[in-house]
């Protein structure tokens, strides 16, 4: 089995940016669904993985804000 490495030409017309989490930015948390699947999502660029349960997409988003320091008290709730 012989292993080898792309060309760099091979992607060289991708011109997607990678979107990358912001530390100081605003940190306001939404849940989507997609189908059977719920989505956390931060104003920040994170994302958490798709879940079947809605309450864990909820407390991946709270972990999210957790993790990057936003108190009980700062959290924004939306209806």
């Amino acid at each position: 089995m012989r292993l080898t490495t792309a060309r760099a030409s091979r992607h060289a017309q991708y011109g997607g940016g990678v979107h990358e989490q912001s530390a100081s930015g605003p940190h306001h948390t939404t849940t989507t669904e997609r189908g059977s699947f719920a989505l956390a999502r931060c104003a920040c660029g994170w994302s958490g993985p798709a879940r079947r349960s809605r309450d864990r997409a909820r407390t991946d988003a709270t972990d999210h804000l957790t993790s990057a320091g936003v108190t009980a008290e700062q959290r924004e709730t939306r209806p």
